[in-house]
């Protein structure tokens, strides 16, 4: 496995934990409740003041600047971003 490989596999696995703790406190879920195919808007009832405040979140809690990001669908459409940001 090549080093770019293994790293994405560990900045996936690394930031999937952490995402669903912010969610799970945000939206007062249950971890079961948040997975990567979880839609934040249809599945969790989030709307835009839930979703700037989720991105504020994750900004501060791992130290990245995430862009106005309309196409954050899915818990996995924001693992992505956070892990674009981190290997930046």
């Amino acid at each position: 496995m090549g080093f770019s490989v293994h790293l994405n596999v560990q900045l996936k696995f690394y930031n999937l934990p952490k995402t669903k703790e912010i969610l799970v406190d945000q939206f007062d879920l249950e971890d079961n409740e948040v997975s990567l195919t979880t839609d934040l808007t249809n599945d969790i009832d989030a709307d835009s003041l839930d979703l700037f405040e989720v991105l504020n979140r994750v900004e501060d809690d791992f130290d990245i600047k995430l862009a106005v990001a309309e196409d954050i669908k899915t818990v996995q459409d924001l693992v992505d971003k956070i892990k674009e940001q981190l290997a930046a």
